[in-house]
């Protein structure tokens, strides 16, 4: 996820030293992948790397490093005497943010902000330290014009491709880039909210939609709430392939704007919140008004993950958080762009 760029910016912006933690090689298994981040100040730390020892004596290194102004490597086996199994090597880069907004970190706030895709080229090097920003037709950060063109013609390349993060030596190539997982919500109530909490933690985006006037409290950065008389018209708001989580307050909305779902037929899911006997009515009428059953056997209801029957709206967030990443992993192992073989979140 991409909140490293705002929290760094807003530390920098407040005259707060920090340095930024990432992720940048990996040998053999590790708790996160390359590219992971952390910010680490004098009294907090912002994201993580992967906990455990790693993550500790990642963050003394840094503290260390808050009144220093050049980047530094550093190299930690994950074995025993770390404390931790995973038996990888992990390379860690320090980058010292010691005052002001460095030029970079701006320039990429502002590509982020305007949804531009851009690579972080980053050559670590004690001798030759570069840090440049590409896009598909420019770059920043070039000191006095000179620009680097193997790193800049690299970083298009990732930007032409697969858009992973890349370690090439002394080089680190990072892409950001808008998420593809889009997410509507349809219904701001205990469970929508807990629903959009569970969620916005997700590289994703996130519409939520209710009818209701100031029915939204605490929205989450990633989440866009929005006030429609109509929710349904929302439906066309949002691009293919996207899921829809649908479970407002009344069941006359929700048959509306399930039936301008299934009939743009692109969606990657369509959830509606409720029972068996809802979703049969909500056949019934559908096949009444002539739609195929082929359309209608896209409607998810009950939603969540099998195993989960609990009604609190913290259990049905969990269940509908789970089904989407289970969906959502599927479609990136269909696509090639599965979790790298030698990331075990869960396992070091």
């Amino acid at each position: 996820m991409n909140e490293w760029i705002a929290e760094l910016s807003d530390l920098a912006a407040a005259g707060e030293r920090a340095v930024l933690v990432t992720v940048a090689g990996i040998r053999g298994s590790a708790p996160r992948e390359i590219g992971a981040k952390m910010i680490v100040t004098a009294t907090a730390t912002i994201g993580t790397i992967g906990g455990g020892q790693l993550e500790y004596q990642s963050t003394r290194v840094a503290v260390d490093m808050l009144d220093q102004r050049v980047s530094a490597l550093r190299s930690f086996p994950l074995g025993s005497s770390m404390g931790q199994c995973c038996g990888g090597v992990v390379e860690i880069l320090f980058e010292p943010v010691p005052d002001g907004i460095p030029d970079w970190l701006r320039d990429l706030g502002a590509l982020h902000g305007q949804r531009e895709a851009a690579v972080i080229a980053t050559r670590i090097s004690t001798t030759g330290p570069a840090k440049l920003l590409v896009t598909a037709e420019q770059t920043f950060g070039a000191d006095n014009g000179a620009v680097d063109s193997t790193m800049v013609n690299n970083a298009r390349r990732i930007l032409d491709s697969d858009r992973k993060v890349q370690r090439n030596v002394q080089e680190l190539y990072e892409p950001v880039v808008a998420p593809d997982l889009n997410i509507a919500v349809f219904g701001a109530g205990h469970v929508g909210t807990a629903v959009v909490n569970a969620l916005s933690g997700l590289d994703c985006n996130i519409r939520w939609i209710d009818s209701r006037r100031r029915v939204f409290r605490q929205v989450p950065a990633n989440v866009r709430a929005i006030e429609a008389a109509e929710p349904s018209l929302e439906v066309a708001a949002l691009p293919a392939d996207s899921f829809y989580l649908v479970m407002t307050h009344s069941h006359a909305m929700d048959f509306d704007i399930c039936d301008r779902i299934l009939r743009r037929d692109d969606a990657r899911y369509c959830g509606l919140i409720g029972s068996l006997s809802k979703r049969r009515r909500f056949e019934k009428r559908y096949r009444q008004q002539g739609m195929l059953q082929g359309v209608i056997d896209q409607l998810i209801c009950p939603i969540g993950v099998d195993g989960i029957s609990g009604k609190k709206p913290a259990e049905i967030a969990v269940a509908v958080a789970a089904e989407v990443l289970k969906l959502q992993e599927r479609a990136a192992i269909q696509s090639g762009t599965n979790i790298p073989d030698n990331v075990h979140p869960l396992r070091s």
